[in-house]
């Protein structure tokens, strides 16, 4: 069976670069896995990190119900650590198994440019992954803080009509994280309205092919 890999950050990066996406692939009948680094407990610092993990993980496998993960995969890093647990726990290894295993047609990762640090280490790791492998995959890169990609403009796109409905709803399971949907909402209804535009469709998601 066909499938996807989704390789983010933290919980709801999945969703706000890749959700329509992920369900466009579902409806297709591909397989989609989904790697998330982080459990995202710096984001509720006043609460115990056994309890943010927990409401975490619950609000990322509603989401992926919605838009249609089959599964998802946390690695449990440090959230500003990354760099550092990857190379303890060698996390490019555990990439590396996951794509021989899983052998997704097409892997979503952050953008080398996104301005969070734990963004730009996953892209690091999933890139350096890839690389030990003999087979080609190949690699598509998605925003979420960066509003304006300004370094890539010159490389491959691939453009994904979706179901804006669905990426929304998916993202309303994210009850706990409500200033990122503060900050990042209206760039989803830009970005899907934009990338239609450039596409033909009326809602899109665009990636940038980096291998």
């Amino acid at each position: 069976m066909k499938s996807i890999l989704v390789i983010c950050s933290h919980p709801d990066d999945e969703v706000f670069g890749v959700g329509g996406t992920i369900a466009k692939y579902s409806e297709e009948g591909y397989k989609v896995h989904v790697v998330i680094f982080s459990y995202g407990e710096r984001s509720h610092p006043w609460i115990k990190d056994s309890i943010t993990k927990e409401i975490r993980i619950k609000e990322s496998k509603a989401a992926g119900e919605i838009i249609g993960c089959d599964e998802t995969i946390f690695f449990g890093l440090k959230e500003g650590k990354f760099a550092e647990e990857a190379e303890e726990k060698n996390i490019s290894s555990m990439i590396k198994k996951i794509i021989l295993k899983r052998k997704p047609e097409k892997i979503f990762t952050h953008s080398s440019d996104d301005p969070l640090p734990d963004h730009q280490e996953v892209f690091k790791a999933v890139m350096s992954s890839v690389e030990k492998i003999s087979k080609k995959y190949e690699v598509y890169c998605f925003e979420v803080w960066n509003p304006v990609n300004l370094k890539k403009r010159n490389l491959p796109r691939l453009y994904v009509p979706i179901s804006l409905e669905k990426k929304l709803s998916a993202l309303k399971c994210f009850h706990s994280q409500t200033l990122s949907m503060i900050s990042l909402l209206w760039t989803v209804y830009v970005r899907a309205i934009k990338a239609g535009l450039q596409s033909g469709s009326r809602f899109a998601e665009v990636f940038y092919k980096v291998r």
